[in-house]
């Protein structure tokens, strides 16, 4: 492996491994191995240990509770991923357009540093949501949402009937309102650290040749900001799967049939100690969460190789 090279290198690339050795043995024991067993407990029934094929799976697939589930975990995902990556950006492109704007008025004109401590205050403001626990935002949801909430309380105010926003079809839309709230500094924070990477020489030269807002977004900016924007559809993905806890403080195990997501199942399934079940819908969701992020990667990747190909 390393015969060929000088010895000091040899020395630097065992240093490099020893480093991230520790890490490496710590996703194996704690991250790995786990997951493989849970991939073969999938196999086997729970009872006797005996090998059973796809059966577990089969029966996953036919459960009504886990259709339910992967149905308003798909619709979930599918609302808020382009409402979160769509509001997040505009407002990405308003805030950093007003951020360069004050960087060339006189307050801020040549002080770097005064500058660094600002942008890092705005920064911290939009994080701010992202950082609230989520029993906090639990508490905030039954202030305003619950049968004698505040939003029912102006909805009185002006003569109109309120209803238990979180047990009827609304709760959905509650839960796409507080997932975007949540995560909307953070995707703001990420777009703006990306757009910021584009030298306003490319805008002023594409305007003087008299590229217009729609050009210049789908030819300049969009193009150059593709890393960024794998990034936070990846992490927004992800993240769409952590508000089963608001959803359970605020409904428990069997919420509005709107919001039963497939954490529910999942939870429900290791309170009744089935496993089994348990573990093929795990491999299910792996497959489908790993061949979606292959597909956006590949198609990032195509995209990009088309576009600078020679």
């Amino acid at each position: 492996m390393f015969r060929s090279k000088p010895a000091h290198i040899r020395r630097r690339q065992w240093k490099g491994i020893l480093f991230v050795l520790p890490a490496f043995l710590g996703v194996m024991l704690f991250y790995l191995i786990p997951f493989l067993d849970v991939m073969r407990r999938s196999f086997f029934q729970m009872s006797g240990n005996r090998f059973c094929g796809l059966d577990n799976y089969r029966a996953v697939l036919n459960n009504q509770a886990f259709r339910l589930a992967a149905r308003n975990t798909i619709r979930f995902v599918a609302v808020c991923l382009p409402l979160l990556l769509v509001i997040s950006f505009v407002f990405a492109v308003i805030l950093t357009g007003m951020w360069r704007h004050l960087r060339k008025s006189r307050w801020l004109a040549g002080d770097e540093e005064r500058a660094a401590d600002w942008m890092g205050i705005w920064k911290g403001i939009y994080l701010v949501p992202y950082a609230i626990p989520a029993a906090s935002i639990v508490a905030l949801w039954k202030m305003v949402f619950a049968g004698k909430g505040f939003f029912n309380g102006v909805l009185h105010l002006f003569d109109l009937s309120g209803v238990d926003w979180m047990n009827t079809g609304y709760a959905f839309w509650v839960l796409v309102f507080s997932y975007v709230w949540k995560n909307l500094g953070y995707s703001i924070v990420l777009w703006m650290a990306g757009l910021m990477t584009i030298p306003q020489g490319i805008y002023e030269a594409a305007q003087i040749d008299g590229a217009g807002e729609r050009t210049i977004l789908f030819r300049i900016t969009l193009p150059m900001i593709r890393p960024v924007i794998f990034t936070i559809v990846i992490l927004s993905f992800l993240n769409s799967f952590k508000v089963f806890r608001e959803a359970y403080l605020v409904a428990g195990n069997y919420p509005q049939e709107n919001i039963y997501l497939l954490q529910h199942l999942f939870n429900n399934w290791f309170m009744d100690l089935s496993v089994d079940k348990m573990a093929a819908g795990a491999g299910i969701l792996v497959v489908v969460a790993g061949a979606l992020t292959m597909l956006l990667q590949r198609s990032w990747e195509k995209s990009y190789d088309s576009k600078f190909a020679g």
